[in-house]
């Protein structure tokens, strides 16, 4: 259900939100789905529950899942699949951006390109 890539620079609990996300996009999670415990979910994927927990946490946060002690964590009713898309769309913007700074493309070129696809495409499409 969940993967996990131990070699990616990109965090695990970052990859489990991920992965949640779109789960739901992929309407493989449904609102009020269970997700696992924390602990079955860390002893599955073979990492730290601690993860799993900040993981769980960042989704409870930004209101894509309710964690109600003693009961377990469960996908909210705002992870609908046009939310979930939308989140996925905004994380890959978001790691494709780090990956420009890392490799130091300029800031004023990422908003023309951005400009540009708002307006209606052109060279960079």
């Amino acid at each position: 259900m969940i993967q996990i890539d131990l070699t990616s620079r990109v965090p695990i609990y970052e990859q489990i939100c991920t992965n949640i996300i779109r789960l739901a996009s992929a309407g493989v999670l449904k609102p009020g789905d269970k997700l696992l415990p924390v602990r079955s979910l860390a002893s599955e994927l073979g990492i730290n529950p601690n993860t799993v927990a900040k993981a769980y946490k960042l989704l409870e946060n930004d209101g894509y899942i309710v964690s109600n002690v003693g009961r377990g964590s469960y996908v909210s009713d705002k992870l609908t699949k046009d939310c979930a898309e939308r989140a996925m769309a905004l994380d890959d913007f978001k790691q494709s951006t780090k990956i420009a700074n890392l490799l130091s493309v300029d800031k004023a070129e990422l908003n023309r390109i951005i400009e540009n696809i708002y307006n209606g495409g052109g060279i960079d499409d």
